[in-house]
């Protein structure tokens, strides 16, 4: 278990990244639909280059067939748990700052329970108190920094988060499922090509590309600036493939609902990475006393999770 929560928080700063590219780009005035298609579009081309590198073009042509022979599974699971997700978290940076945005996305934590109860797994009454330890954590960073924003905006940058947080681990416990488990409504997919996790994420970020396809349809957003386009490049590159990888990676080698359970919950990490960029890189405030507290709590959460998941 604690190289499990070890690899879940290394993803969570790579996925950290992702809220700070994020407001600079909408704060440059860049749409936020190119702000997550661009992001896709990137990751198709470096998974392309590392798919080749590993495996060669025979190995791309294996992945891209196995796309095509469960092409329903993959729209729906890579549309929702990595088009559906990122729209709606780029739709809020044009409302609300990076942090609210990474606050406000771990109730990923709880929300994940909710999924893994939809696909009837099971885990210790106290993932419960374990998670809700974390997200009250994330609403003391939150409140920490309310007064200093209108409320309307942080509403409207809230919520389209807090549905993200139930599209990220829907999508991503389909694809669990279809791998791992014994779910009769979804296909049985146990290709070996899915034991490399790049081909994984691959795999849903082609099946995302209908969503953007849509959204740039519906939208017409002006051409992104060539500052958009590389901030993008670089949330495809740091959150898409690193993050993503590492994290499904993680999700793979966990054998149970709890371990699940667990490296989800070290997504509550990005909060504090977010924070520290913010401050960096931004010019941010240092968080004052409720904030820390808050941190104080994700952090206890998660040591919770590795001491005590198997008692």
């Amino acid at each position: 278990m604690l190289k499990l929560i070890a690899l879940g928080v290394l993803s969570g700063a790579f996925f950290s990244t992702t809220f700070i590219f994020n407001e600079v780009m909408s704060v440059a005035g860049g749409h936020w639909v190119w702000s997550a298609s661009l992001r896709y579009a990137f990751m198709i081309l470096f998974l392309t280059l590392i798919i080749l590198y590993n495996g060669g073009l025979q190995q791309l042509r294996s992945v891209v067939a196995l796309f095509f022979e469960h092409w329903t599974f993959w729209t729906v699971a890579g549309g929702i748990g990595f088009g559906g997700f990122y729209a709606l978290i780029c739709f809020s940076a044009d409302f609300a700052p990076g942090w609210v945005i990474a606050a406000t996305w771990q109730f990923t934590v709880v929300a994940s329970l909710f999924v893994f109860m939809l696909f009837g797994r099971r885990f210790p009454l106290r993932i419960w108190l374990f998670s809700a330890i974390i997200f009250l954590g994330v609403v003391l960073v939150n409140m920490s920094n309310v007064e200093q924003f209108d409320l309307t905006l942080l509403l409207t940058g809230g919520l389209p988060v807090l549905i993200a947080a139930f599209c990220y681990p829907f999508g991503n416990q389909l694809v669990w499922e279809a791998t791992n488990g014994e779910n009769t409504k979804l296909p049985k997919i146990h290709s070996p090509l899915l034991s490399n996790v790049f081909n994984k994420v691959f795999l849903m970020t082609l099946g995302s590309i209908p969503l953007w396809i849509i959204l740039v349809l519906i939208t017409t957003p002006p051409l992104p600036s060539v500052e958009q386009i590389i901030n993008s490049s670089l949330v495809a590159l740091f959150s898409g493939v690193c993050a993503t990888s590492i994290f499904l990676f993680t999700r793979n080698l966990a054998k149970t609902s709890s371990e699940l359970a667990g490296v989800d919950a070290t997504q509550a990490s990005e909060v504090i990475f977010a924070l520290g960029g913010s401050m960096l890189f931004l010019g941010g405030a240092v968080p004052g006393m409720t904030a820390f507290a808050g941190l104080i709590l994700i952090l206890v959460g998660l040591v919770f999770f590795i001491r005590y998941q198997h008692i």
